[in-house]
């Protein structure tokens, strides 16, 4: 299996030197996921859908996935996210707000309880990664583990179990921003600190 699974690599790894515009796409992406201003323009429910695949399709601890989603694609509701939660930028024109969740009746019980934060964070990563990629524009904004996310469970009508991470706007894009750079060498410690 070891022997599968390195073959798997060193064709992986062949076929980004191969094709080097693939690599240079994925690394772009990463480096660019951010949008925070959009066209107001809808999306289609299977856009929708597509990301929400794309983060259902996240790695979780034991494969709980303990995760669920709330998709706001009205417009007084997203004003209203807008203006609870300024920071949301749900008030600058998106064309509908993922709400990543962890379902705690789905998390590991006990001291891996907390999983489900990494959990519900890879998928939040795929779904910025998948809007970036079908040419729209998100951003990531945090409620957990301040006490904005209790009173997201208010206004959205949660049960207690499901704790809101954060709030993702996703539109068609107002802006493009710039590749960041972030690598910082002086952080990084190899084999020990």
């Amino acid at each position: 299996m070891k022997k599968v699974f390195l073959a798997l690599v060193a064709v992986a790894l062949l076929s980004c030197q191969q094709q080097p515009s693939t690599m240079e796409t994925v690394l772009n992406t990463i480096q660019t996921v951010s949008v925070r201003e959009f066209t107001g323009e809808k999306i289609s429910n299977a856009q929708i859908e597509a990301l929400l695949r794309a983060g259902m399709a996240a790695p979780s601890a034991i494969n709980r996935q303990p995760w669920a989603f709330v998709v706001v694609t009205d417009e007084a509701q997203l004003a209203l996210l807008g203006e609870k939660f300024p920071y949301s930028r749900c008030a600058n024109h998106p064309a509908c707000a993922i709400i990543p969740c962890g379902d705690l009746s789905k998390a590991i019980e006990g001291e891996g309880q907390d999983f489900w934060i990494n959990d519900v964070s890879a998928a939040t990563e795929n779904i910025l990664l998948a809007a970036h990629a079908m040419g729209l524009g998100a951003v990531w904004t945090g409620l957990h583990p301040s006490s904005r996310y209790i009173e997201a469970q208010a206004l959205l009508g949660m049960p207690e179990h499901i704790i809101p991470l954060c709030i993702i706007p996703i539109g068609v894009p107002a802006e493009q921003p710039e590749v960041k750079d972030k690598y910082n060498a002086e952080i990084v410690h190899w084999n020990k600190w």
